[in-house]
């Protein structure tokens, strides 16, 4: 019998070290022993496999583990909280994000700015990231932290190389090969907004991501945003599950398609382009080129045009992501008619739009995150009645949820996305 190919045991290696290491992060502090029972290895194997992730700096040991054991207490193992971590930055039409997230999942440090990029080449806006970048590098190097990557989210059409924008449209960019322009260390790759929203909706169901206003102290805007609506009882928004539908909405609209736990990208790594769906096929021009599009009729300008209420004095009035969003619902909540009807209006152009995605995806959840989440009140119950008009078989149950992470989760997404390609491969850390 001939012995395995070189690639045949570093392919093994690999998938070794990523089942020990995730077995920790799912289930930890664990013994060697209890690692070796739960991804069905043998103890000697296992030993081999920890003490490279020991040494790479990706898992600590605690001490003896619980007590009360028949035979001699094995050494708790536990993720280490000063190791790698995964850095996450957003590109959104008025503002600028950074953060930092452990293997745990927990955000280390986050910086936030306020930044008019629309229309503005890609050369000073990340000039000006590369910036925040530093800054969150050098916190966290500062804790013991090592970035090991960076993805940015980006409201656009992204390239399969995770460097191209291809169209963003309310960035005003098309055909901008990012990657080159921002730092190279960590290696940097770029994401569309809303998928990498998905991601966090996902880890934040596994209790691997924060809920929106615990990532960040007063640099962070959640505390500006009204929390989301609808909480489920006991005070939880059941996960998305295996098979939803994300849509994130802040002045543009994305969705994802997530199917058995998979990210649906398409033939071209587009899909989920919700918000260029037309709902009024002869309605109003959009910046795509097209007539009618979603984000016409449900995107925050949209909103506070029907509201009777100027975006550039909005946006100058209230900068950042959440300003608009809470002047809106705070107007609602007060009971402003025009608010009110706008908000109807635009939860019922967004039904129009979910409910054919459900007709062709039959996904068991949507999950409505971004804007949507702050203004969930007077969204959702249009959303519902369209998807109850419309929606082919009336017996097919879609759970209709509210992101509990708000318009953080593309920011999060980001950084997890990181975090989770160590968890896949770390044997990479390990050589480094």
């Amino acid at each position: 019998m001939s012995a395995p190919s070189p690639r045949t045991q570093q392919a093994l290696r690999q998938r070794n070290l990523s089942l020990a290491l995730r077995a920790v992060a799912a289930g930890g502090p664990l013994s060697r022993a209890a690692v070796a029972a739960r991804i069905g290895m043998t103890r000697a194997g296992v030993a081999a496999v920890v003490d490279e992730l020991l040494r790479a700096g990706l898992l600590v040991e605690l001490g003896p583990g619980r007590p009360g054991t028949v035979g001699r207490p094995g050494s708790a193992l536990a993720l280490n909280d000063r190791g790698p971590c995964g850095l996450g930055a957003e590109i959104g039409v008025d503002h600028l994000a950074v953060c930092a997230v452990d293997l745990s999942g927990r955000v280390r440090a986050r910086v936030a700015a306020d930044a008019a990029n629309r229309d503005h080449p890609p050369g000073p806006v990340l000039e000006r990231l590369a910036g925040l970048i530093e800054q969150v590098v050098t916190e966290v190097r500062g804790e013991g932290l090592t970035p090991t990557g960076l993805t940015v989210a980006v409201p656009g059409l992204i390239a399969r190389d995770e460097s191209t924008v291809v169209r963003a449209p309310n960035l005003g960019w098309q055909g901008v090969d990012l990657a080159p322009l921002l730092p190279v260390v960590p290696p940097a790759r770029v994401g569309n907004e809303a998928n990498l929203g998905a991601l966090a909706e996902q880890r934040l169901e596994q209790g691997t991501a924060e809920p929106s206003g615990t990532v960040g102290d007063g640099e962070s805007a959640a505390a500006d945003r009204p929390p989301a609506a609808i909480p489920a009882e006991g005070g939880r928004s059941p996960g998305p599950g295996r098979n939803f539908l994300h849509v994130s909405a802040e002045i543009g609209i994305g969705a994802a398609v997530v199917m058995d736990g998979e990210l649906l990208r398409g033939a071209h790594g587009f899909a989920g382009e919700l918000g260029h769906v037309p709902v009024r096929p002869q309605g109003q021009p959009c910046a795509c080129g097209g007539r009618g599009c979603l984000e016409q009729y449900a995107g925050e300008e949209a909103v506070l045009r029907a509201s009777g209420i100027d975006p550039e004095r909005a946006r100058a009035a209230h900068p950042g992501p959440g300003g608009r969003i809470a002047v809106l619902a705070a107007r609602a909540t007060a009971g402003d008619a025009r608010v009110r009807a706008a908000l109807r209006e635009a939860g019922g152009a967004l039904g129009i739009a979910i409910a054919g995605a459900v007709n062709i995806l039959d996904p068991e959840t949507v999950v409505l995150g971004g804007a949507l989440a702050g203004l969930a009140p007077w969204v959702v119950p249009a959303v519902e009645r369209e998807l109850g008009r419309r929606v082919a078989d009336p017996a097919r149950t879609v759970r209709l949820t509210v992101s509990a992470l708000g318009a953080d989760g593309p920011l999060l997404g980001a950084a997890l996305s990181e975090v989770d390609a160590v968890m896949e491969t770390p044997g990479t850390v390990a050589a480094g």
